[in-house]
This record gives C-alpha cells, sequence and structure tokens, in this order.
C-alpha cells in the first residue's frame, strides 16, 4: 500500500534517576557515597534508505518511543544507557511539526542519519556532591524528561522528470515504454490511483528518473480527482512534461492552458518550472490529420512549426520546438504504443535535464 503522509508522535527516552548509596564493607566504618549516574535516555533519528518508496510502515503506529535510562546502582555504577530508535523513511520525507506547520527536516539523501530528539540526561549520583561541609549528601540527580513531539511525515518523490496531463492520455503507458516501471494500465480514466517512479536508461552510464501521478483534471486545485493529492510529489522534480492526447475528447490548447493553469493555482513553484510538452496517441489517426491537429496546435499558441527546429533522432514525422521565454522548450509528436519518438523524446528530457544542470554550475 502506497502511504505518503502519517502523523505521529515521537518520544525520547527519560534519563534514569541517580543513585543515593553509601560504601558498606566489613572493616569500613564510615564509608563515603558511592551512588552512580542514570543512563541518559534514548535518542529518535531519522535514517534516509533509498530500498523504502513508501511510509506505510507507519500506519497504525501512534507513538513511537526510545527507552528510558537505567537508574544508576551502589559501588558507582552507572545506569545503562536507553536504547535509541532509527526511523527509516524513504528520500524525500519531510518532517513537519503538526502544531506551527514548520518543516522540521528535509531528508532527501540516501544513508542519511540524523539526530532529531536528544534523550534526558541521566542524574548524578550522591557521590558528586560530597564535600568537606557535607560528608553524607543523602541526594541524587533525577534524570531529565525526554522530548515529546508531534509530526507529520510527508514524503514527495525525487525525481527529474514529472509526467502532467490528463487522465487516460498515455502517461502509464508512456512510463512503462521509457523505463523500469510497471503501472497499471487501463482503457478507463483514473486508472493511476498512486505515484509511479521509474528510470530511464539512456546508455551505460546516463540515466535519469521520471514520476507519474494520478491524472489532473479541471478544478484540481481545488481538491476535485486525485491529481492535486499527489502535486506534490513533482514539486521537487527539475521538468515538468505535459502530455496532451491528441484524439482526446478535449481540445488540445484546452488541456494544455488548463492544465498550466491548474499548475500555477497549486503552486507557483511548480508553475514555474521548466516544461516541454508531448502530444501522445500520434499513431491513432492518419499522417495528415494528425499534422492538422499539430498546426493548429501550434498555430493556438503562436508558434510555428517550421522554426526553431531540432532533432533529436532520426524519425522524420516529428516536430520539435523550443521556444523563447515562458513557454515549452520542446513540443513532440509521439506514440508509446507505437514508439514513435520514444527515443528522441529520451535523448530530448536528458538534453533539458542537463541543460539545468549546466545551468546551476
Amino acid at each position: 500500500m502506497f502511504v505518503d503522509s502519517v502523523e505521529l508522535i515521537l518520544s525520547s527516552g527519560k534519563g534514569g534517576a541517580g543513585s543515593v548509596s553509601f560504601w558498606r564493607e566489613k572493616f569500613v566504618t564510615k564509608g563515603g557515597p558511592d551512588g552512580g549516574d542514570g543512563g541518559d535516555g534514548g535518542d529518535i533519528y531519522f535514517k534516509v534508505d533509498k530500498n523504502r518508496d513508501t511510509l506505510s510502515a507507519f500506519r497504525g503506529r501512534n507513538h513511537i518511543k526510545a527507552e528510558n535510562g537505567r537508574a544508576g546502582e551502589g559501588r558507582k555504577r552507572y545506569g545503562r544507557k536507553g536504547r535509541s530508535v532509527d526511523i527509516i523513511v524513504p528520500p524525500g520525507t519531510q518532517v513537519i511539526d503538526v502544531d506551527s506547520g514548520d518543516i522540521l527536516l528535509d531528508l532527501t539523501d540516501d544513508g542519511d542519519r540524523v539526530l532529531f530528539l536528544k534523550g534526558g540526561r541521566g542524574g548524578l549520583g550522591n557521590w558528586h556532591f560530597k564535600s568537606s561541609t557535607n560528608q553524607r549528601p543523602t541526594y541524587a540527580q533525577p534524570g531529565e524528561s525526554g522530548v515529546t513531539k508531534s509530526v507529520r511525515l510527508e514524503l514527495k518523490l525525487i525525481a527529474d522528470i514529472g509526467l502532467v496531463g490528463y487522465p487516460s492520455v498515455g502517461k502509464s503507458t508512456l512510463i512503462s515504454v521509457i523505463s523500469n516501471a510497471r503501472p497499471k494500465i487501463a482503457g478507463y480514466e483514473f486508472t493511476t490511483l498512486i505515484p509511479n517512479l521509474g528510470v530511464v536508461d539512456i546508455d551505460e552510464f546516463n540515466s535519469f528518473t521520471v514520476a507519474d501521478i494520478p491524472g489532473i483534471i479541471e478544478g484540481a486545485s481545488l481538491g476535485r480527482g486525485l491529481g492535486v493529492e499527489f502535486l506534490k510529489h513533482i514539486e521537487r522534480t527539475d521538468t515538468l512534461l505535459i502530455l496532451i492526447d491528441i484524439i482526446n475528447y478535449r481540445d488540445m490548447e484546452y488541456q494544455y492552458r488548463t492544465l498550466l493553469e491548474e499548475l500555477e493555482s497549486y503552486s507557483n513553484k511548480l508553475y514555474s518550472k521548466k516544461f516541454a510538452v508531448a502530444l501522445t496517441k500520434c499513431d491513432s489517426t492518419t499522417l495528415e490529420e494528425t499534422n492538422i491537429k499539430i498546426e493548429q496546435f501550434l498555430g493556438s499558441l503562436g508558434l510555428k512549426g517550421n522554426r526553431g527546429l531540432e532533432r533529436y533522432g532520426a524519425d522524420s514525422s516529428y516536430i520539435s520546438y523550443r521556444g523563447v521565454g515562458r513557454g515549452p522548450n520542446f513540443i513532440l509528436p509521439i506514440s508509446a504504443v507505437s514508439g514513435l519518438n520514444i527515443n528522441p523524446l529520451k535523448y530530448a528530457l536528458r538534453d533539458l535535464i542537463n541543460m539545468d544542470k549546466s545551468d546551476e554550475v
């Protein structure tokens, strides 16, 4: 089961109490204080593991506690420290304070182990309080209390490319063709109910990751459909690939503009990302009908198919446009079923990702 949000109460361990004890032994009539210190309480850590891809392990676990420290004993025997707890989460997990809404941790790097709550210190035994004026101290410190915090864990998938589109435009089919992901594919809307993450291999040394989320419909930013619930999973992506279905009952321009409006309504950060457009199911009509629809779509955006032409492969039946300013970096007709322009699409996305990285250097 895919779970991307859970609420937990986390508590570090209480420190053990120091001991009040005096040395008692044969032939020792005035043994001094020898009460040992209490052990520290256990800590709470977050550990990032790339082999995890969901927060489902925390369903039904409302309160996670570290172990309390043991009390000290006589003969200056220190109490054992409480066992710490490692909370193992997938990369992309945010730890959010339930009360304030502040992001406390943003865990993205595999293998990181981050201290979140420190356990309480153990109390000092009575031997620490011996002095020239107090040879028999009869008190010791209690252990410090641990820390309790209510948090919400939010998982946001980490990917290079995020797929965006209406339901049944071919997102799941595309990600299954270009990557190792195996999502559910069917001929009805809202087949995808959870995000899918796939790795696209270009060659032996180059690859990138793609995230597919459930389809977005009109009013998604207001809670309609399923897509808005999962838009957070493409917030971390470098680039968006908007999929437009050329045979959908919705007009191509309408799909394009509505999707951009929903992205902008959800998050300016998401809306401002670089993006490209893939026109899907281009083998479903004749070549002439497909070209007419493409030209009409380009015209509606004020673009021309014979301007800024760039080729990423050997196919001759596609258009690629690199826009200037706010607009798609390229528009590419594809078919995931027949394989039309699938390799050029992979190369174009790779180049777009590399362009982003070179801009950062």
